[in-house]
């Protein structure tokens, strides 16, 4: 059985890792990206259009399954080496979190449901990862 995730990150490191079929989760940890497994469904959150912005993008801008690789680096130069699972990622479009806000389980659970974007990486349900792909026009593949 599948599961799904929302995985948080800026616009612009999402592009680039749509751009490459890859997600990248928690400043290249493996640790979380251990949770996913070959199937699974992501849609990743973006708080703002660039890593540090000030600007309130808000939105979902990525979603798609996960393929059957385990974990593994990449350089990214410098000496970084983070962590990265690939990904089938869907067509879609961005969609804003604020419409879908107290519609979604993770929204209504908690007076402080946005608390939980700070981790990085939390599951949703089954619930959730169809609206969200309904917001952002996405079609889900059968997992």
């Amino acid at each position: 059985m599948s599961r799904n995730w929302v995985a948080v990150a800026s616009a612009e490191h999402v592009r680039i890792g749509r751009g490459q079929g890859f997600m990248q989760v928690c400043h290249g940890k493996a640790g979380p990206l251990k949770r996913v497994r070959p199937g699974d469904y992501v849609v990743y959150y973006s708080p703002t259009s660039v890593f540090r912005g000030q600007d309130k993008l808000q939105s979902f801008t990525a979603i798609g399954v996960v393929d059957d690789e385990s974990p593994y680096q990449a350089s990214m130069g410098g000496g970084f080496f983070p962590f990265r699972r690939n990904v089938n990622w869907c067509a879609a479009r961005e969609a804003p979190i604020k419409p879908l806000v107290g519609r979604l389980e993770f929204t209504t659970v908690k007076r402080n449901w946005g608390f939980q974007l700070r981790f990085g990486l939390f599951e949703i349900s089954e619930h959730d990862i169809k609206m969200i792909a309904a917001a952002m026009d996405a079609q889900l593949s059968a997992a």
